[in-house]
């Protein structure tokens, strides 16, 4: 039996649509009409610059482990950890030595994600 086209799992992200957001930074992004997932893969050591967006992002550590850049602290995360940036806050994040995969949950969805590309397409 086939899935609707409603239904994704983190072992296959083939659906979602692609974008390079930095050397050693993919995500694939799943836009909703309310709200978007993005799942980001960061290669060990990978940086993604500082930026901020008018969109309410958290964040959800789902593998490896880093440092959350948010609003000038820098905050160690590891598997487990999630976060909450308010929109127009400034942050990134730094991968640790075995690299990480972020679930990052947006809302409103970002317009600029809804076609694949590359950058944050900060705004």
């Amino acid at each position: 039996m086939s899935r609707p086209d409603t239904f994704f799992n983190f072992a296959d992200l083939s659906k979602g649509i692609a974008r390079t957001l930095a050397p050693g930074i993919e995500t694939r992004v799943f836009p909703g009409e309310q709200a978007m997932f993005s799942v980001v893969s960061f290669e060990p050591f990978s940086e993604g610059s500082i930026h901020a967006h008018p969109e309410e992002q958290w964040g959800v550590l789902l593998e490896g482990s880093g440092v959350r850049l948010q609003d000038g602290v820098e905050v160690p995360v590891e598997s487990g950890d999630f976060w909450l940036t308010p929109g127009g806050i400034a942050h990134g994040f730094r991968a640790g030595a075995d690299g990480a995969r972020v679930l990052d949950v947006f809302a409103p969805p970002r317009a600029a994600y809804r076609k694949a590309g590359s950058g944050f397409a900060a705004e």
